[in-house]
């Protein structure tokens, strides 16, 4: 929460340089409260799991929020009940066309990655969705391929495939440490990614509208924001469980897959043992400070003022 404190009080600056947020009584005291609307694209397969992370970090913050599942109305995955889609989703064309405003979305990664943009099902449907968020949400945020995705289709940035797949649990170091997203956090922190392309610095430092935010020696790019914060592209997997990159590792075995060992994920690198959770404090904090700095403290009240 805003430290709330007199406008002329010393301390304010002093607090400011420190990188704290401080509100003072004259902003304070012409805030209007109402829930924050959040769509979440839900591209993922199993969807449940991916609802069961995302919502958890969502809800890690003392601020109230209306989610909104959202689906391609194009193609249909084979690896969650229909029902469970007909209930608690809605498609992207339903959204567009019922007019409604938004003050955040997500849109997750995907399984298409190793595909060109244009040859993935449901990419024209995404093109139209990414398009009417820059004129009906106040800031979104990408994960994984839809990072990749919506640099593409933002900036022309292209994605490159990797000679071997990045999986595992990587350091990484803040670039900008007096960026929003990055409030509280360490000089160096661990995330985990899995992929099997990467976008490229030199693409994104070519950009003026985009700054890197974070990235790792050896996973590369991982946190890239618009110069207003309201897109956030982020390549890797903060909202992974801690047996999530066990589970696809099991799986990719079992299909014969042999460069998916995550790394630096396994105590001692023994598959036989229990992983344990080391980035949890970090990527909740990323969602935190988003949806408070970028979002909550900035979206107008009435959102038909977008």
């Amino acid at each position: 929460m805003p430290v709330r404190i007199p406008d002329n009080m010393p301390a304010v600056q002093a607090l400011k340089k420190e990188n704290i947020f401080v509100m003072t009584n004259a902003r304070a005291n012409h805030q209007d409260i109402r829930p924050l609307k959040i769509g979440i694209v839900n591209l993922m397969p199993i969807k449940p799991v991916t609802e069961t992370q995302l919502l958890r970090l969502l809800s890690n913050t003392p601020l109230q929020a209306e989610i909104t599942f959202i689906r391609t109305g194009t193609y249909t995955g084979k690896n969650t009940d229909i029902s469970h889609l007909e209930t608690f989703y809605t498609t992207i064309d339903d959204v567009i066309n019922k007019g409604e405003r938004y003050d955040a979305f997500i849109m997750t990664g995907a399984p298409v990655e190793k595909l060109d943009f244009e040859d993935v099902l449901y990419w024209d449907e995404l093109k139209r969705l990414m398009d009417w968020m820059d004129e009906n949400v106040y800031s979104s945020m990408f994960i994984c391929w839809a990072a990749m995705a919506a640099l593409y289709h933002h900036y022309g940035i292209p994605k490159y495939t990797l000679p071997r797949k990045c999986v595992g649990v990587f350091p990484h170091k803040v670039m900008n440490v007096h960026h929003p997203l990055t409030r509280g956090f360490n000089e160096t922190f661990l995330a985990p990614h899995s992929r099997y392309t990467e976008v490229r610095k030199e693409d994104i430092s070519a950009v003026n509208d985009l700054e890197i935010i974070a990235e790792s020696n050896a996973a590369g790019v991982y946190i890239v924001a618009s110069q207003n914060g309201r897109r956030v592209y982020v390549t890797g997997h903060g909202e992974y469980d801690v047996d999530t990159l066990r589970n696809e590792y099991l799986r990719d075995t079992a299909q014969g897959i042999t460069d998916s060992f995550p790394i630096n994920y396994f105590p001692e690198d023994d598959p036989e043992k229990e992983p344990v959770m080391r980035w949890r404090s970090h990527s909740s904090l990323l969602y935190i400070n988003w949806l408070n700095y970028l979002v909550y403290q900035n979206t107008p009240y009435n959102l038909s003022n977008l």
